[in-house]
């Protein structure tokens, strides 16, 4: 049996009579889409100018499926695209007009425009743009629900499973830690090595977390300035003790008063994978420097290292989810392969990104771009780890 769906339509034209054919033929039009069993309908309204049309939106309105004129009284339709493609709107636009030319058209294209109806139009090239365009957004819309719905999953079955085995680790881990004041020479040995593949394990567990967390929306994310000088401080930190027995030396350089709008969080995690892994896989009496800087709106973060760098092969697939790079200088090195996985995902969520640049033998410069969030909060049910990287 198929559900019904109804989109909104709305046209955006200063001829009257237009607007009123368009809606005789709008009300009567209904279509079935066999791929997701939908029977697809529509709600129709107008308005005369792109002024009254961004009005209604400030008051609520919100279009499914948008008919915009390029030729309008006041702002044109560019201009009204504009406003809405910087809204974030999801409509879809089809543009109507007589006067399209390929530079209007490459603009309206880069500003979001789904398609084109040119004036005149007949009835049929009318239900078949509506047809077109509909089609496109509902399968769009259920691919990303059902996108949303296997993250969810995803993230329920790895909190289950973190809930499963943290108590028997716990366990293990302290029935170990018992026997290792006791027990002298190799098999304090093994034992010492047991309880630092625990760790990793454990490690692994909250790495999970924090990456499904993330993906499925799952972690509470509160914005304020943060302070980053403060903030990089703490990871380098927490890494001094590793750092100090290899002789490596960590420097800081940025600037007093340097702040970004985030969520504190989440660039702790950040800078704690990207200060972990450059101590982690650094040759002893090496070097690491950490480096933030503004530029405009965007925050630059580099860790550069002296350690034992990347092939160029290695350094493609390193952002990739439970990727390890394997050779003879890591065989020894724990990780879960998540932990720059999470990086990415994370300048993602803040319109930047995670690369890496590196020369075998020589060392690798991680560099992570960094917008201010733009809500104030998103909530959800859990809070995220910081724990150091994998």
């Amino acid at each position: 049996m198929a559900d019904n769906q109804t989109l909104s339509v709305i046209m955006v034209d200063d001829e009257e009579a237009l607007c009123l054919g368009v809606k005789r033929i709008v009300d009567r039009y209904s279509f079935h889409l066999p791929d997701v069993q939908i029977d697809v309908g529509y709600e129709f309204a107008h308005f005369q100018s792109g002024e009254d049309f961004l009005t209604a939106l400030a008051d609520g309105a919100e279009p499914d499926l948008l008919l915009l004129d390029l030729k309008l009284p006041g702002i044109d339709g560019l201009d009204v695209l504009q406003q809405v493609s910087d809204q974030g709107r999801e409509a879809l636009t089809l543009f109507i007009t007589a006067y399209a030319t390929f530079e209007t058209a490459v603009k309206a294209t880069k500003l979001g425009a789904y398609d084109f109806l040119p004036k005149p139009f007949s009835p049929d090239e009318l239900r078949y743009g509506l047809r077109k365009a509909s089609t496109q957004l509902i399968l769009s819309r259920q691919a990303r629900a059902l996108a949303d719905e296997r993250r969810q999953i995803r993230f329920n079955f790895i909190s289950v499973l973190a809930h499963e085995l943290k108590s028997p680790l716990n366990a293990v881990q302290g029935y170990l830690n018992i026997l290792l004041d006791d027990v002298p020479g190799d098999d304090r040995r093994m034992i010492e090595r047991s309880l630092l593949r625990l760790d990793g394990m454990k490690k692994l567990i909250f790495d999970l977390l924090d990456l499904t967390r993330i993906e499925s929306g799952q972690k509470q994310r509160v914005f304020t300035d943060v302070d980053l000088r403060a903030l990089a401080a703490a990871s380098i930190d927490l890494l001094q003790g590793e750092a100090g027995e290899r002789g490596i030396v960590v420097a800081l350089d940025c600037p007093e008063g340097l702040t970004l709008h985030a969520d504190a969080g989440e660039i702790e995690i950040v800078l704690n994978n990207l200060v972990s892994n450059a101590v982690k896989y650094n040759r002893d009496d090496g070097r690491v420097d950490v480096k933030l800087r503004r530029d405009g709106e965007t925050v630059t973060l580099t860790v550069a290292d002296t350690g034992i760098g990347l092939t160029a092969t290695e350094a493609a697939k390193l952002f990739n989810e439970f990727t390890r790079i394997k050779n003879e200088h890591t065989v020894n090195i724990l990780g879960s392969g998540l932990g720059l996985s999470t990086v990415k995902k994370l300048a993602n969520l803040y319109g930047g990104d995670a690369t890496v640049a590196s020369v075998a033998g020589e060392g690798s410069t991680f560099t992570v771009m960094l917008g201010d969030a733009v809500a104030s909060e998103t909530p959800a049910a859990d809070t995220v780890t910081t724990s150091p990287a994998g």
